[in-house]
């Protein structure tokens, strides 16, 4: 398995493999890796030639310092990982290598980046469109592997790619969960014994809404789970939303022309956590 650390010897590599007829598949992640990645890398290790995986914290997409600085980094594990699976090449660039000046590109997603994710966490996706396009950039890859635990993400990423007219096509990939349900996130080592008790609520909730949502209130729905969800100790609902996959707008009232998901983050203790479920 190569271990790079610079964008030219990068491109060098996958010059010399391009030239031989290989296809790239790449998996974009911060590292902290889990089963929920391992799962994307091998399925990009079936579906092409050779596979890249990047770990890169991205520092831009962080609106907190202190997100950012707690975010877990163990490259040593991640590299035994990633060796385990058979991945061909990774990718760990330090932040001067990809920014070795300011990047203020500014992109244009409509609704995408402005709701949910976009509300509470001003620049974020600005940070990932910036770092993933890139990557793109850099690799040129044939495929690009997306977990869809980061729906709203991948919505962006696909409208990235739409915009900016980058040939490559975006795998996404289902969400990956503990036994009980938890979605698997590298935050999720932050959680205390306590607050992983709770955690799987999450999910449970997500369950709840997806078996009532065709007979009840959308409004009346959100307002009832959020309360349920509320009354876990150090737990606290930061939005809760029901809205059509495709555009991310809220709906009113569900119907059978249009797929809907809901989409869930929260604060445990002092860990942000996402999910979502789709429920038609």
């Amino acid at each position: 398995m190569g271990f790079i650390k610079t964008i030219s010897s990068l491109k060098q590599k996958l010059s010399e493999e391009k030239s031989h007829g290989r296809n790239i598949g790449l998996v974009p992640t911060m590292g902290a890796l889990h089963a929920g990645h391992l799962e994307l890398v091998r399925r990009s290790i079936i579906e092409n030639d050779r596979t890249v995986v990047s770990i890169f914290v991205n520092p831009i997409q962080f609106n907190k310092k202190e997100d950012l600085s707690k975010y877990p980094r163990d490259l040593v594990s991640d590299l035994e990982k990633l060796k385990s699976v058979g991945c061909d090449y990774v990718f760990a660039p330090e932040t001067n290598e990809m920014y070795p000046e300011p990047d203020l590109t500014q992109f244009e997603f409509g609704q995408l980046d402005k709701v949910m994710e976009g509300k509470f966490r001003p620049g974020h996706f600005s940070g990932v469109a910036i770092v993933v396009k890139k990557l793109f950039e850099v690799i040129e890859p044939a495929q690009a592997y997306f977990g869809e635990k980061d729906f709203q993400q991948l919505a962006v990423i696909n409208k990235l790619v739409e915009i900016e007219k980058i040939p490559i096509k975006i795998i996404p990939c289902k969400t990956v969960r503990e036994e009980d349900g938890l979605a698997m996130s590298s935050r999720n080592v932050r959680l205390t014994k306590s607050e992983r008790a709770i955690a799987p609520q999450i999910y449970h909730t997500l369950i709840n809404i997806k078996k009532r949502i065709v007979r009840s209130n959308v409004s009346e729905l959100i307002r009832s789970s959020i309360n349920l969800l509320n009354n876990n100790d150090g737990l606290t609902v930061e939005y809760l939303e029901i809205v059509d996959a495709k555009t991310l707008i809220p709906i009113e009232t569900p119907n059978k022309t249009n797929e809907i998901i809901a989409c869930i983050a929260v604060n445990l203790g002092n860990v942000r956590l996402i999910d979502n479920l789709k429920l038609s």
